[in-house]
């Protein structure tokens, strides 16, 4: 189970060490085998393989010539890349990745449960800003009576 927000530099080759709090369960979990893909709020998901596995297969079994479909595709699967973690624990996040993500030197490493978002500092700083705008409007559907 992968939860916290951790601020992480990306150094210049686009390496980004993943902490060892996380590393042991994120490689066990995918057996070694990681992929990292695009999301549609320009954040970056990575993924232990076989968790990935289910929602790769949803993404392909959709019609193509359905615009969304297509388009959801081309951005999940036309981004991924399969990825192993070097000897160093760190994790090499592609040049086309970190323009769509916008990632420069600080980055945010965010659980979410069976995987994480990798967002640039600027991108998560939006999207602090723009929950706490919600105010009450906060909870979804279905999360209406969600006491904390």
């Amino acid at each position: 189970m992968f939860e916290g927000a951790t601020a992480l530099s990306i150094d210049a080759k686009g390496r980004l060490a993943i902490p060892a709090r996380h590393r042991d369960s994120l490689v066990a979990a995918g057996e070694g085998n990681l992929v990292l893909t695009a999301h549609p709020h320009r954040c970056l998901l990575l993924y232990p393989q076989p968790a990935w596995q289910p929602i790769r297969d949803k993404v392909l079994a959709a019609p193509s010539l359905q615009r969304q479909a297509a388009q959801i595709k081309r951005l999940l699967v036309g981004y991924a890349c399969n990825e192993t973690l070097d000897s160093a624990g760190r994790l090499l996040v592609a040049p086309s990745l970190r323009e769509f993500a916008e990632l420069d030197r600080q980055v945010w490493l965010v659980g979410q449960g069976d995987h994480f978002e990798i967002w640039s500092d600027a991108g998560w700083r939006k999207e602090q800003q723009d929950i706490f705008a919600l105010g009450d409007q906060l909870l979804p559907p279905g999360l209406e009576d969600l006491a904390l």
